[in-house]
């Protein structure tokens, strides 16, 4: 799938969302809100980015995402794609780091519509 289709969607989940600043889970989140995206943020650490709620897990969500972004390891990324795929979840993007190769043949065989080696913050203009 190519990103501009991904970055057409509104619905998206942050994976790695992060009340610091300095991090790209925070950077992304933001970036993604004042885009006009519908965003929701997942890390079982965190309660709040900038007084919106943070969900634990992908399941929390109050609604299917049509796109889940990772910006945590790749070990995380990978223990994460089998639920899913199982939720019905068909888009993701791995953020730079988020990733390593097992983890794009993983989601590819699994049939997931796959953006990597790009970063939201630089596609979002």
């Amino acid at each position: 799938m190519h990103k501009d289709e991904m970055l057409n969607k509104k619905i998206w989940a942050v994976i790695g969302a992060s009340s610091n600043k300095e991090k790209f889970g925070y950077k992304i989140f933001k970036k993604l809100e004042e885009k006009g995206y519908d965003v929701y943020g997942i890390n079982p650490n965190v309660d709040k980015v900038d007084g919106k709620k943070i969900y634990k897990t992908v399941k929390d969500l109050p609604v299917k995402p049509d796109v889940v972004d990772f910006v945590v390891s790749p070990q995380i990324t990978e223990g994460m794609l089998e639920d899913l795929k199982d939720m019905g979840i068909e888009n993701l993007w791995f953020q730079p780091g988020s990733y390593r190769q097992s983890t794009v043949e993983k989601g590819e065989k699994l049939g997931f519509k796959l953006v990597y080696n790009d970063c939201v913050l630089r596609s979002l203009h």
